[in-house]
């Protein structure tokens, strides 16, 4: 199957501008779950399907990810997903569960254990690769981010079982069982790449590796445990642009820059103007807290202000919360957030 040709409109995108350290007309904005919880039009549409369900019907992760871009206007679409559906379609027994978050019924201990996990082909995920060529259709001139979790992201699930903060089970076994470890993040990064290709064969037009859990680890951890097999994801995607996100890693930003790519997420704990030192001369994504979009209007935007000025140091920076929109967000407080960071004077 061919690739689909790119729209024309997508070379005066402000996002992919942003991301390739290009000028650009505006800042541009999108939100880390803006598609989702915090807007009616979601919930409505999510009455009775489950989580992973959802994200396997082309119809609705189309409506899904299409609903932010109509209400704010953002710069870029995030692709409707979930880190462990690509664990769902090779065969691991999971589910999402509401107000717990993914639940994995048979933990990682073995190398038997990983050596049951399926490798990922696009036949696995075809639903993917249809619901991305009709939204790069529907999209136009508006980018689509494609993503993937994190190979150890995504190993800590199976190794937890579940959504751990400590991450304790997960580094035990990093430390006491290197085979088994290393089996396991080259699984994880095999599935995870074959994710992000498919999404970028089927048209999406930049990707995005969350890594949430990494902040967990010391730089030392990273880099000997986890690095190389983030570095072998990004490396598998080189046509469009790559951005890599975690929380709570102002520690490892330059890392996970050097893991291979172009745009470096900072959440909201790191000053940007930090992040951008830390970045290594690479373009920035960020930052304002998530809680912010609760305050007042004018305390919003003023913070919001510090931080598009901060961003003009960086080679590019697209304008971002420091993580994922709050269910509890009101979506007018996004829109006018929007709006202000596209007004807001370049010069």
């Amino acid at each position: 199957m061919t690739s689909p040709v790119p729209h024309p409109g997508l070379a005066d995108s402000a996002f992919l501008a942003a991301v390739r350290g290009e000028p650009v007309p505006h800042t541009p904005v999108w939100f880390m779950r803006q598609a989702g919880r915090s807007l009616p039009e979601y919930r409505k549409l999510r009455e009775g399907i489950a989580m992973l369900d959802a994200c396997m019907r082309p119809d609705t992760v189309v409506e899904i990810t299409l609903q932010p871009v109509r209400r704010y206007g953002v710069d870029a679409a995030i692709f409707f997903s979930d880190i462990v559906l690509p664990l769902k379609a090779v065969g691991v027994d999971l589910d999402i569960v509401p107000g717990v978050g993914p639940v994995v019924a048979r933990p990682v201990r073995t190398l038997e254990d990983v050596a049951a996990i399926p490798d990922l082909t696009p036949e696995h995920v075809d639903f993917v690769t249809e619901s991305v060529r009709t939204l790069t259709g529907e999209l136009g001139a508006t980018p689509l981010i494609g993503f993937a979790g994190a190979p150890f992201t995504v190993a800590s699930y199976l190794v937890e079982g579940g959504p751990s903060k400590e991450q304790a089970l997960t580094k035990s076994l990093m430390f006491s069982q290197p085979e088994v470890w290393a089996a396991l993040m080259d699984k994880i990064a095999q599935i995870s790449a074959a994710y992000l290709q498919v999404q970028v064969a089927a048209g999406a037009s930049a990707v995005q590796l969350f890594d949430s859990w990494a902040g967990s680890l010391t730089p030392t951890d990273y880099r000997e445990h986890v690095m190389p097999w983030s570095q072998r994801v990004l490396a598998s995607v080189t046509d469009v642009p790559r951005i890599h996100f975690g929380v709570g890693t102002s520690n490892l930003l330059g890392l996970m820059g050097d893991a291979g790519a172009d745009v470096v997420g900072v959440d909201w704990r790191t000053p940007l103007s930090d992040g951008i030192l830390r970045a290594g001369g690479r373009a920035v994504q960020g930052n304002l807290d998530p809680t912010l979009v609760f305050a007042p209007t004018e305390l919003m935007t003023a913070r919001a202000d510090e931080i598009i000025a901060a961003g003009r140091a960086a080679p590019g920076h697209v304008f971002n919360l420091g993580h994922g929109v709050l269910p509890a967000t009101d979506p007018d407080q996004l829109a006018r957030l929007t709006d202000h960071v596209h007004a807001y004077p370049l010069d």
